[in-house]
């Protein structure tokens, strides 16, 4: 049993852990998401910001850098950067469970950067250092987060903000946490497909607005558009079109939040020559229009 098991981790850290693009709103200090399971990113992944995950109505597996248990309903975990991480829910074919993960994704250097003018953040470094290794939350401080975790998605502005900082207190003061990936653990990073996705995420940042060929960034990665395209869902969990759409949309919420700009204005500032087309899009990533996202923004 224990060959068995040793030989299982050992396999499991010898795959390299697919690139996500977290994509957060100009005007959002972190991504908060509700997820059905599965769905394509629902794969061994890496990201360089933190991540809060709570499972809530499933059992399965997790693998978490070289570490693997069971995980039930109710279970809160926090991620830190480039720590390779998968919750794995066994199903029949075409079957799918309707919300079972929450995940909030913020980028820790912001915390850093924000206590050096409010240092009572600093409490919070603990934390952050302990979920290097990926932590899992138990009892009281495993429902309160939960909570917290849960109701951040219904709010905006500095309401959302300030349940955002209680939910990292209530993780920073717990005593019911446990480590889960081992202090030596490294995961296998490809080289060539980071350096390949940077020189993409530049282009796109570079000419977002005034539109993006699938034939030009093929062309900076030395492949054919369908090798890419494919290349692209395989590495990120997205295909490229969403990708664009999702930093297109971003960059829509940021004008819409901070200036006056009109949403026929907008459309055309962040790369649509059609309305109803960016209305459509804005609408199927950020589940409401544009129009709305602004009033909400505003409160």
């Amino acid at each position: 049993m224990a060959a068995r098991a040793k030989q299982a981790r050992v396999s499991w850290r010898d795959q390299v852990p697919v690139g996500e693009a977290v994509l957060s709103a100009p005007s959002d200090s972190f991504v908060w998401r509700r997820d059905d399971y599965p769905l394509p990113r629902s794969v061994w992944n890496v990201h360089p910001e933190c991540e809060i995950h709570l499972i809530r109505n499933a059992e399965g597996t997790c693998y978490i850098g070289d570490h693997i248990s069971h995980f039930r309903p109710g279970d809160l975990f926090l991620i830190g950067p480039n720590l390779p991480h998968n919750w794995v829910t066994p199903l029949p074919s075409g079957e799918t469970i309707e919300g079972r993960d929450i995940l909030l994704q913020f980028d820790e250097q912001k915390i850093r950067d924000a206590s050096c003018l409010l240092p009572e953040l600093g409490e919070i470094e603990r934390l952050l250092a302990a979920a290097r290794r990926g932590l899992r939350f138990r009892d009281k401080a495993r429902d309160t987060g939960a909570r917290l975790l849960e109701e951040i998605g219904a709010l905006r502005g500095i309401e959302r903000i300030a349940r955002f900082l209680d939910l990292l207190g209530v993780l920073s003061g717990a005593p019911e946490s446990e480590c889960l990936s081992s202090f030596d653990f490294h995961p296998v990073l490809d080289v060539n497909t980071s350096r390949i996705l940077a020189s993409v995420s530049q282009h796109l940042a570079e000419n977002l607005s005034t539109g993006v060929r699938l034939s030009e960034v093929a062309q900076i990665a030395g492949m054919t558009e369908t090798s890419f395209s494919r290349f692209f869902k395989a590495k990120t969990g997205n295909t490229f079109s969403r990708h664009v759409s999702a930093l297109r949309t971003g960059k829509a919420c940021e004008l819409l939040a901070r200036t006056d700009m009109s949403v026929t204005e907008i459309c055309g500032a962040v790369g649509y020559d059609n309305l109803s087309n960016f209305n459509r899009t804005f609408r199927i990533v950020h589940g409401m229009t544009p129009s709305a996202y602004r009033k909400l923004a505003r409160v």
